[in-house]
């Protein structure tokens, strides 16, 4: 890591009632006293300013704080220059920080120097990409929970264990039984054995984590006609598909993001399904089924009642205002027309992703790198259990590589391809 003074717009660009430039570096007590024009100062304090350039003349009038490493984001000197978000003022600073020697951050450069500063591990920068991308209330949850620790200590703990156990492991080829704890060989095949089972649970829960993070999945389907368009524009709130009465007038997936219940929810509304001559309308189909596969949930619409009822499926019978009799208590019966069941319907989805979900929200959060890495760990705790055949000195082994697993989900073992991987998702003001 260099130590380069680094800049760059932490708040949104383009024009707005406040901009925060955020800078970081070595001692930059100099710098501060520049922009705030004072011989002394106070770190952590407001200062409200008539910012000037090199030539006197005003840039903005700004309020910026101080806050001296190590008490900051980054560990090292960091100033928050708040002014106004025009982007005259903005090009008018950073040609200012320029002209002192500052560079323009690289994304995600003021966490990694977080992350170096050991301010931040990997785990919590995973929950502040999160947080960043949060839509809903659950992902807001989800992610705070990350970035505020609580997956870095389950994490660490495992880690402490297995290291602990490979201690041991090598322990009892280096020394007399009388000098070891009792049944020590049992103890820590009995712990290997529990990590392996709290891991495997935790991981099972990666479809759930997964569906807070990048939402839930639902795919409306049946065939031509049925009204699957206008239910999907009765859930979204307006006319993204097209409705007539004309079969197979959808012919690519139509998809939309809304929340429900504090989760993001993919819907998409698909091709009807039918023995289709149209080779546009084949490929809609065939995107249909490729919906039905990602899908997490499926709600199928009839307009008649069906003969067998799925039940890892939602059963809607639409246009259900035609209908004599609405018996079956296992349907939802809705009715764009007469605006009815929809609300039970919206209920039918809520307690599907809360079954869905099995209690992951309790759990850490999993993304796609920490995934393959608890696999990595799983699959080398798995090794240590079934290949022991009384040499603790390969058991130590596996179970040592199952801690450099956990290890670089927290970044304390890393590689640079891990480190950029992580850093690179995050903006330049982060």
């Amino acid at each position: 890591m260099n130590n380069d003074t680094i800049f760059a717009l932490s708040s949104a660009s383009g024009k707005s009632g406040v901009a925060v430039v955020r800078i970081s570096g070595n001692d930059l007590s100099d710098l501060f006293k520049r922009i705030v024009n004072k011989k002394e100062f106070e770190k952590r304090y407001a200062y409200f300013t008539n910012f000037r350039d090199d030539s006197g003349d005003l840039i903005d009038q700004c309020v910026a704080i101080f806050f001296m490493a190590p008490n900051s984001f980054t560990g090292e000197d960091v100033i928050e220059i708040h002014s106004h978000g025009a982007p005259a003022v903005i090009d008018k600073i950073f040609e200012f920080l320029r002209n002192t020697g500052a560079r323009i951050a690289n994304r995600g450069e003021f966490s990694r120097r977080a992350f170096y500063n050991n301010k931040m591990d990997l785990a919590d920068i995973d929950g502040l990409i999160a947080l960043l991308d949060a839509q809903t209330d659950k992902q807001r949850i989800s992610a705070l929970k990350s970035l505020t620790g609580n997956d870095s200590i389950v994490y660490k703990n495992w880690r402490d264990k297995m290291i602990e156990i490979s201690a041991y492991s090598a322990a009892i080829l280096d020394y007399d039984a009388d000098d070891l704890p009792k049944d020590i060989d049992k103890k820590i095949l009995l712990e290997t054995e529990n990590l392996l089972k709290e891991i495997k649970e935790t991981t099972s829960n990666y479809r759930a984590s997964r569906a807070i993070q990048n939402g839930f999945n639902i795919a409306l389907i049946g065939e031509t006609n049925v009204g699957k368009s206008s239910i999907f524009n009765k859930l979204v709130g307006s006319n993204r598909a097209i409705v007539s009465d004309i079969a197979g007038t959808t012919r690519d997936v139509v998809s939309s993001q809304i929340d429900i219940d504090g989760y993001l929810v993919n819907l998409s509304d698909t091709a009807g399904i039918r023995e289709a001559t149209d080779t546009i309308e084949k490929i809609g189909i065939e995107r249909t089924h490729n919906e039905i596969e990602n899908a997490d949930m499926v709600i199928h619409v009839y307009n008649d009642t069906p003969k067998t009822i799925n039940e890892k499926e939602i059963t809607v019978i639409n246009k259900s205002d035609l209908l004599k009799t609405k018996s079956n208590k296992n349907i939802i019966y809705t009715s764009v027309k007469n605006d009815t069941g929809f609300d039970e319907l919206l209920n039918a989805i809520k307690t599907k992703m809360h079954e869905l979900m099995g209690g992951a929200e309790s759990k850490i959060a999993i993304n796609e790198r920490t995934y393959e890495l608890l696999n990595e760990t799983i699959s080398e705790l798995k090794n240590a259990i079934n290949k022991y055949d009384g040499n603790y000195d390969i058991f130590a082994e596996h179970v040592r590589r199952a801690g450099d697993a956990i290890g670089k989900i927290l970044g304390i073992i890393t590689t640079d391809e891990i480190a950029d991987a992580t850093f690179s998702r995050l903006c330049l003001g982060k």
